[in-house]
């Protein structure tokens, strides 16, 4: 700071905090006059307000008035009185904060009139008041580039960017970032640039470039940490892109850890009010209505007391939309009334998510048997379906949809639903992580049922196969983005199995250094997914015109290739499953019956086989009976049809745990599980690679695994087969990688684990650790065919709409025709033979299904997934 102008120390208080809170009391121990000493008591008070505790920098802030006007600087006075007022209105003093900047903005003139005219319009921008705030900027912009006073023009223009922003105005908003971010960098303002990161990433949300937005956000949230400045409205952003891009319980996550950190340093008011706000969408959007309504009226009642009408519209929406998404709670007819003028108050103050009180009014409307005033707010709702962001125009689509429905108009319908799916689509193609690109289809998953009840109701059950394929596992057929050959991603992929197999160690150890490298694996797995998060996909540039309709041809495609075999898909609608028999050139619907019963019988027939696989003979007199109990809640009257043909099973993705080979009607039959049937039809057409590499690969601690494997080498022995075999130490992620590569066969001998919590962190242990999905998508060419003989090494998560994530899915999203695994806990004694079975059908040119049927035996656990 210099000795000749304590004004430096302002300027460094986000610049450089921790040099500013020491050169403050450096400043106010070397018995400074009042002047130097309100600089001091500002600077103080300002790092409390934006980085501690809100109290403390009122009182800092108080003092530092009474010593300006000690000082008779009236320039000095309207200066720290307007850094007050901020202060105050962020703890809740709504009135009392602007009567401070009302007052400093009467008696400020000059450069300092302009600065406190940009405070009062951030108060302003915080309270949602959003015409007065671009009229103080109006005045404060132009007069502070006139001054040269380039920190602070940079500031109102990120922060005239953030009320267009709010209006809607997305490319003005942009602009104004830009321009401030250029101002500020050959400025020292270390913080301010990360601001300027930050608002960058809001733009790129804002223009529907999630990847780029989470990267700036993530570079933004490091250099705050660098600066240890936190940054509660980074919080918020995050937890935006993370809803917007279906991460709705991260979000959630984030939402709460910034709540319980800013209730730590007893932080802003307005913040908190904001954060639980967040926090009460993400709950809203991960199917928690009633958390979503108590955050969201906790929001609206502290909103309500610091005069904020803007933001308090919004808590109410939340509460409303909570409400209306409650199951068994009725609707109200007084809810509609409060809908009707909600939107009305929304439409008021500008708000752009009018449209979703408008939804909402439609839905309760209907709900009450109400179609004269459904078709009033969907008709205001489908309006935005035209213009805003991708994500908007889907819902004005579904609104759309909902209107044809009620006016019993099909081809109306179907179009709708068709135009909102298409734009979804648009949406995904951007993200290059599989991980996104399944999660991000939860928004259509209404637009698909609409169509499907549609469909079901009259009797069409090869349009309504269509529509199914047009929305399930779709992630898998957009092509795969290769991650980029990121050395520090690399590195934390090979840090995070070194974590993983210290932890495992200490574990076993009892070591109380367990804990610490539980942190250490948690923090490199949030690395290593935000990595991946930002991955940019491959986009086509295709806009829907209104005429695509779902693939006819695929469903004739598919029936040609099927030949004298049978498909059968389960689809569940409106809580009834039902089963779409596909073969000889038709499409047969039939009714399993309900939905929750045959997740029932696939969780009672799933335990009781985790405790069979450990019996030497299980009584298999109970095998058929609990089978027996599966086939009926699954297929229904379609198990007597199959007759003796092969089968493709597709299930939906909340029943793909189901042990298919416990059904009766399977248990001899050769049959694969495909994740749709249009994945069936690529994995089927899978080219098989030149040569014959066959990768045989013996994880740490697999009971008989050496006898496996061995015996396995020495079927392809002798043949046109090139063997390589891992073992005894061998068995690392880099080789096994680099074995399998492009291999024809890959057979892995590894216990496994799978993550419902996070399905790409699934995982073979090796002997350096665990190989997991996201060591998969790095491969150039997947295995031909891979056979993993682990416990639940077949296991995928349901997530999205219907979609699936696992070990699995990684492998045939890169174009792998079939994998053998298991989908329930196996026997390594009695594996083995299975095992030696299927590898002999191979070598001998039987497929997947086939050589599995005829080695299987009395063998429940394992399946082939893909093409057989």
């Amino acid at each position: 700071m210099s000795r000749e102008d304590p004004h430096d120390l302002l300027a460094m208080v986000f610049a450089r905090p921790r040099e500013a809170l020491a050169a403050a009391r450096a400043l106010l121990a070397g018995g400074s006059g009042p002047y130097e000493s309100s600089i001091a008591r500002q600077a103080l008070g300002i790092l409390h307000r934006e980085f501690g505790d809100l109290e403390a920098a009122i009182a800092e802030l108080r003092q530092a008035v009474r010593l300006a006007r000690r000082s008779g600087s009236a320039d000095r006075e309207t200066d720290v009185l307007a850094t007050l007022g901020i202060a105050l209105l962020q703890s809740g003093r709504t009135r009392a904060g602007l009567s401070a900047l009302d007052q400093a903005a009467t008696r400020a003139d000059g450069t300092t009139r302009a600065r406190v005219l940009f405070r009062r319009a951030g108060a302003r921008w915080i309270l949602g008041r959003h015409g007065p705030a671009l009229d103080d900027l109006k005045d404060a912009v132009p007069a502070l580039l006139a001054a040269r006073d380039t920190v602070w023009a940079a500031r109102a223009l990120t922060l005239r960017g953030h009320v267009q922003l709010a209006l809607g105005a997305v490319q003005p908003a942009d602009a104004d970032f830009r321009t401030a971010q250029d101002m500020l960098g050959p400025t020292r303002q270390e913080h301010d640039s990360a601001v300027a990161v930050q608002n960058r990433g809001v733009a790129a949300f804002r223009t529907g470039d999630l990847p780029a937005a989470l990267a700036l956000l993530d570079e933004a949230e490091q250099r705050f940490s660098t600066l240890g400045t936190p940054m509660f409205d980074l919080v918020g952003d995050r937890c935006a892109v993370l809803l917007a891009a279906g991460l709705a319980r991260d979000a959630l996550e984030h939402a709460d850890g910034g709540l319980r950190l800013l209730a730590r340093l007893r932080g802003q008011a307005t913040r908190r009010a904001e954060l639980l706000l967040i926090a009460a969408r993400a709950a809203l959007q991960s199917g928690d209505p009633a958390t979503a309504g108590e955050r969201a009226g906790e929001a609206r009642r502290l909103f309500a007391r610091q005069h904020r009408a803007w933001w308090s519209e919004h808590a109410r929406l939340i509460v409303l939309q909570a409400e209306h998404a409650t199951p068994d709670v009725p609707a109200r007819r007084a809810s509609l009334g409060e809908a009707r003028r909600l939107a009305a108050r929304l439409a008021g103050l500008g708000s752009p998510e009018v449209w979703q009180a408008h939804l909402l009014a439609g839905r309760i409307a209907l709900a009450l048997g109400e179609p004269g005033a459904a078709e009033r707010h969907l008709a205001r709702a489908a309006g935005v379906r035209h213009k805003g962001p991708a994500t908007s125009r889907a819902g004005g689509w579904l609104a759309e949809a909902l209107r044809a429905e009620v006016a019993g108009e099909p081809r109306r319908l179907l179009h709708a639903c068709r135009a909102g799916l298409a734009l979804i689509e648009e949406h995904r193609l951007t993200f290059g992580s599989s991980e996104l690109h399944a999660l991000a289809t939860a928004q259509g998953a209404e637009l698909v049922t609409l169509a499907q009840r549609h469909l079901l109701r009259v009797g069409r059950p090869r349009r309504l196969l269509a529509w199914t394929e047009r929305w399930r596992a779709t992630s898998l057929a957009v092509p795969a983005v290769s991650p980029p050959e990121d050395d520090e991603l690399l590195a934390q992929l090979a840090a995070l199995r070194q974590a993983e197999h210290l932890l495992a160690q200490a574990r076993q150890e009892g070591a109380a250094s367990a804990a610490a490298l539980e942190r250490d694996r948690s923090r490199l797995e949030s690395r290593v997914r935000s990595a991946t998060l930002h991955i940019t996909g491959h986009t086509t540039g295709r806009t829907y015109s209104g005429r695509e309709r779902p693939d006819g041809d695929r469903t004739g495609r598919l029936l040609e290739a099927l030949g004298g075999g049978r498909l059968a898909e389960l689809v569940a609608v409106d809580g009834t499953l039902h089963v779409l028999l596909c073969g000889d050139g038709t499409v047969r619907r039939h009714t399993a019956g309900p939905m929750d019963r045959a997740v029932a019988e696939v969780e009672f027939a799933r335990s009781r086989l985790r405790r069979l696989a450990y019996e030497r003979d299980p009584d298999q007199g109970e095998l058929h009976d609990l089978g027996a109990r599966l086939e009926a809640a699954v297929l229904g009257p379609v198990a007597g049809l199959l007759g003796e043909r092969p089968l493709v099973v597709v299930p939906p993705s909340t029943l793909h745990t189901t042990p298919w080979g416990l059904l009766p009607s399977l248990r001899r039959r050769p049959f694969t599980v495909a994740p749709s049937a249009g994945a069936w039809l690529r994995a089927r057409s899978a080219l098989r690679p030149d040569g014959g590499r066959v990768a045989l690969v013996r994880g740490p601690g697999v009971a008989h695994a050496d006898r496996e494997v061995r015996e396995i080498a020495r079927l392809y022995a002798g043949g046109d087969h090139d063997v390589s075999v891992l073992a005894a130490g061998r068995a690392t992620a880099p080789a096994v990688l680099a074995a399998i590569d492009g291999s024809l066969l890959a057979h892995l001998a590894a216990h496994g684990t799978f993550r419902a919590d996070s399905p790409l962190f699934s995982s073979l242990h090796l002997d350096d650790g665990p190989l997991t999905g996201y060591d998969l998508e790095r491969l150039r060419r997947a295995p031909h065919h891979l056979v993993l003989s682990s416990c639940d090494s077949g296991q995928m998560a349901a997530v999205g709409a219907d979609e699936l994530l696992g070990l699995a899915t990684a492998l045939l999203r890169l174009g792998t025709a079939g994998i053998v695994a298991s989908v329930v806990p196996v026997n390594d004694e009695t594996a083995v033979p299975v095992m030696l079975g299927l590898h002999d059908g191979l070598r001998r040119g039987l497929g997947l299904a086939e050589a599995l049927c005829r080695a299987r035996g009395d063998d429940v656990s394992f399946i082939a997934i893909g093409a057989g």
